[in-house]
């Protein structure tokens, strides 16, 4: 049975697929057995033969190298692009946890370095309804995962990261660092943020990644200690 790290987010749109291709493909180069796996994904794109392609899912698998079928890859798929609790809702396919944690097992049982993301912020509701309300903690907690945050480097990170990291402490579920994603070297406002965050959450900001950046300037060693 392998290790694996949870990937959450400060929000959507904060880059949290796009870090965790470059997660997954760094300890593939490293010449290690990495995977990727995701409960709960909305917004997919048709293909016109009836076939929905989860567009996250794709692209680490296209960065990372993944031999894994696509579709091995995430549990539930669904197109509309709005929380995953309401597209299950008007398409009548509920989120259920029991199918998300065999899923979850048998990708671990796959792969030495297993890594999962999430759907949108921390909050985000993967199923509200009269039989079940399931958040994306519930999920966390549930295969007993430690995570990493990824945030925006811009105006208003200190605020989103520092409330991120505050709430997944009072639900128990240990952070164990901080990705600051669309980082500009040198500018001074990204460059307080990362300290004051820091000293905020006491939380280390793992690595600051550029737009258009293919290799996360991560030593390996450092980057397989988050897995447990």
């Amino acid at each position: 049975m392998g290790k694996a790290l949870f990937v959450t987010g400060t929000g959507t749109d904060v880059g949290k697929t796009y870090v965790t291709g470059l997660l997954v493909k760094k300890l593939k180069e490293a010449g290690l057995d990495a995977g990727y796996y995701k409960g709960a994904l909305s917004g997919a794109e048709p293909d016109g033969q009836g076939n929905l392609i989860p567009g996250d899912a794709a692209w680490v698998k296209e960065t990372a190298g993944l031999e894994d079928p696509l579709e091995d890859l995430v549990t539930y798929v669904y197109q509309e692009a709005v929380s995953p609790h309401l597209a299950a809702r008007h398409t009548g396919v509920p989120v259920e946890m029991d199918r998300i944690r065999r899923d979850f097992a048998r990708a671990k049982s796959r792969h030495d370095y297993l890594t999962m993301e999430g759907s949108g912020g921390i909050l985000c509701p993967l199923r509200w309804d009269g039989q079940e309300k399931l958040l994306l903690e519930d999920v966390i907690r549930e295969l007993g995962l430690g995570c990493v945050i990824v945030a925006h480097a811009g105006l208003g990170t200190i605020n989103s990261t520092v409330l991120t990291v505050e709430y997944l402490r009072r639900r128990q579920i240990p952070v164990r660092g901080i990705f600051f994603n669309h980082w500009v070297p040198g500018d001074p406002m990204q460059e307080d943020n990362r300290v004051m965050t820091e000293r905020l959450t006491e939380v280390p900001v793992l690595a600051c990644i550029q737009a258009g950046d293919r290799e996360l300037d991560m030593e390996t060693g450092k980057l397989i200690q988050l897995y447990r």
